[in-house]
């Protein structure tokens, strides 16, 4: 037997056609050409392939069982033509053909997701490569042009090359699990205590910011990789950190973890940013992404109180962190006859995906 032939793109999008439009006459109805035209080209597609397509002893044409599985094969490779179309047209007006983009561990996934999918369904032809650092790699990344975009962290000493635009910021609360020491203290937790405890601390995979350490308080610290370690070993009690509010909201809320409430606040901001390299130019479909994460800060949000710079820790010259206070309830605004230090405010409320119930938001207010 005979090797089979290499059939055409029109012979495989005619006898598509056959199949859709249920038979030879609205087939060549729909491809405006005559029924002996069809029936002649499926009759050439057959004879190429060494094999019956189509069962003609019925009134309307029905799928041979080699037919079912080969049609399969032709629908594949004619959407796979018409993508390569679409690509080659957008790339000829300018689109690029892929974007990459790297975010912090820290963003917010459900508005990660939302953006994602407005991005897909607006550029259907270009491909997403998007990843995931933490700290000094997003920068890295976008630095060594590994990606075009980052949605970063704050960071010092941000290269000359980098350009950075403010798109809001993630709220961060310091965590432990019930059964932590931590947890059994009440009120305001000073620094002293704190040190003597293991904090679980997210590591930097890039050398951009060796040496420097960020929001690190104790004494005894474990450097983790990813922020899900990071969660699950809180949740089992081996030490306390801080964590992005939206990520550990449900655990507070069913008493899996506690918000500790200690002397540099129960409450910080995390400043996040678009950066990318200011000698290149973005193409339409990156300067479109990048305004999606820009929208994210609304006018009228209530913004961290910083100034762009480390915070140092009160009490401790020695330590500093990058994280900002967002005021809990004042003291002075207290009812009377309520002791100081004793109010555990809810922490922020994260956003939740649609369907589930959130929590009564509450206020933050800057100091």
């Amino acid at each position: 037997m005979r090797d089979p032939g290499l059939p055409s793109l029109d012979q495989l999008r005619v006898f598509i056609a056959v199949i859709d439009h249920g038979g030879f006459a609205h087939a060549a109805r729909a491809l405006h050409r005559t029924q002996s035209v069809i029936s002649y080209t499926i009759a050439n597609l057959e004879e190429q392939l060494n094999i019956a397509l189509l069962d003609r002893s019925k009134r309307k044409p029905v799928l041979t069982e080699a037919g079912k599985a080969l049609l399969a094969d032709a629908r594949a490779v004619s959407l796979k033509v018409d993508g390569m179309r679409a690509r080659a047209k957008a790339l000829s007006a300018g689109l690029e053909a892929e974007v990459s983009v790297v975010v912090d561990v820290m963003f917010s996934t459900c508005k990660l997701v939302r953006i994602l999918h407005a991005f897909q369904k607006e550029f259907p032809t270009v491909a997403m490569r998007l990843r995931t650092e933490a700290l000094g790699a997003v920068t890295q990344l976008v630095l060594e042009q590994e990606c075009h975009i980052g949605i970063s962290g704050w960071m010092p000493g941000t290269p000359d090359t980098i350009e950075r635009q403010s798109c809001g910021f993630v709220t961060m609360v310091p965590v432990a699990a019930p059964e932590h020491p931590l947890a059994q203290i009440e009120g305001i937790i000073p620094s002293t205590v704190l040190r003597e405890h293991t904090q679980l601390v997210l590591t930097d995979r890039s050398t951009l910011t060796k040496g420097q350490d960020f929001g690190v308080l104790a004494l005894r610290d474990w450097r983790l990789g990813d922020l899900s370690s990071k969660h699950a070993l809180l949740r089992s009690g081996i030490g306390w950190g801080n964590m992005p509010v939206e990520f550990v909201q449900w655990d507070l809320d069913a008493g899996r973890l506690v918000q500790l409430h200690i002397s540099e606040g129960s409450a910080f901001s995390f400043p996040l940013y678009v950066i990318r390299r200011g000698d290149e130019e973005p193409g339409p479909a990156t300067r479109w992404l990048m305004q999606q994460f820009l929208e994210l800060e609304q006018p009228g949000a209530p913004l961290p109180n910083h100034d762009m710079r480390p915070v140092p820790v009160a009490g401790d010259p020695g330590v500093s962190h990058m994280y900002h206070r967002l005021s809990d309830q004042s003291e002075a605004a207290k009812p009377k006859g309520e002791p100081k230090g004793k109010t555990k405010p809810a922490p922020p409320i994260a956003e939740v995906p649609p369907g589930l119930a959130a929590p009564s938001p509450i206020s933050l207010r800057r100091r």
